[in-house]
């Protein structure tokens, strides 16, 4: 009998409110929870950092940007307790990704691709 995956929690950190009506919803019709945050400090004042499974985080923002919120993020949450981290965003930088990915994103993504690979980042990852 094949087990039905678990419903992610979502975090979605994205200032602009159309792109975050149009992924919110994406997440939603895939049967996971969605939580928006306009801003990173919206985020890291709100969320401690076992309450999502799954960030989706835009790059570019107003205030604190995406690497400076990763970074936090990282430093705050245990290894047991740290989300999954996605960088979503429209700058296509080798050097941010690598920044990124560096400090512990599992992926970076650019806007224009993520409703393509959205399905497959919203895989329940196997248990260790």
């Amino acid at each position: 009998m094949e087990e039905t995956p678990k419903a992610l929690r979502v975090a979605l950190v994205e200032d602009d409110p159309r792109i975050q009506q149009l992924i919110s919803a994406e997440i939603s019709d895939e049967g996971h929870d969605c939580t928006c945050f306009t801003s990173a400090e919206e985020f890291l004042d709100s969320a401690g950092p076992d309450s999502f499974d799954l960030v989706l985080l835009d790059l570019m923002m107003p205030g604190m940007d995406g690497l400076c919120c990763l970074k936090q993020l990282r430093r705050k949450a245990t290894a047991k307790q740290a989300p999954r981290v996605v960088i979503v965003t429209a700058l296509n930088d080798a050097d941010k990704r690598r920044e990124a990915l560096s400090n512990g994103a599992e992926a970076y993504v650019l806007k224009p691709d993520l409703f393509e690979q959205l399905p497959q980042l919203l895989q329940t990852p196997p248990m260790l």
